[in-house]
């Protein structure tokens, strides 16, 4: 199933995902993100701006008595295309949409108890030699206004949303998902050494939920 230049990646619960050296490669965000977002029995997932799959496939792995089925959503074909094998590769049942997240159909609206993203963290202006690559590092395709109307169009009532992003753009995701009715409930700082300037943030909304949120500290090292 390998192609020249792809390579096999081996994750927890020994689920393989296909990569690429002329695509975005997933980085430790992903991973970070799969292990914080917390499963419930008979979830329905949506793993947006998935890439080659890696959040989805590492939560599906963590939880796989929990997850009932398994949505993702890629804009790029040839990501995409990864994604679709390697869901192939681990004989999982999960459906890949290569689409915008913007355009996903009214068949998927309040269709999913979980939607996992790992979005592009930076504003208009960041380029990169590889149009491919920056899309997946810029919302030059995607805003954060854009990624959080979809959630809370997709997600059902009670339904959660598990984010990743800059944590210097804290401010602007809580108070975006507060304005969509998405209550932020768990918030986790990660440095890369303790008692380091945090970098990341993750972030676990609830649908209709009630205000109050835990509020943690990580570091990776």
């Amino acid at each position: 199933m390998l192609a020249e230049g792809e390579s096999l990646e081996v994750l927890e619960g020994d689920i393989r995902v296909i990569q690429n050296t002329k695509l975005y490669r997933f980085t430790s965000d992903a991973i970070l993100l799969a292990r914080f977002a917390r499963a419930k029995m008979g979830d329905a997932v949506a793993d947006l701006c998935a890439g080659s799959g890696v959040v989805g496939l590492q939560f599906y792995a963590l939880h796989p008595r929990c997850v009932r089925s398994l949505d993702f959503f890629e804009m790029q074909p040839a990501l995409a295309d990864l994604c679709a094998r390697s869901v192939q590769l681990n004989a999982l049942s999960a459906r890949v949409h290569c689409t915008r997240v913007q355009d996903i159909g009214p068949a998927h609206t309040e269709a999913y108890s979980l939607a996992l993203c790992n979005p592009p963290y930076e504003r208009g202006g960041f380029t990169n030699a590889d149009p491919s690559k920056a899309l997946c590092r810029s919302e030059l395709s995607l805003t954060l206004a854009e990624l959080l109307d979809c959630a809370r169009r997709i997600l059902k009532f009670g339904g959660r949303l598990a984010i990743v992003h800059r944590a210097d753009r804290i401010a602007e995701l809580l108070a975006g998902m507060k304005a969509r009715s998405i209550e932020p409930k768990r918030l986790q700082l990660v440095s890369g050494r303790a008692g380091g300037k945090p970098y990341l943030v993750l972030v676990e909304g609830v649908k209709g939920g009630r205000e109050g949120v835990e509020v943690t500290i990580a570091s990776q090292k």
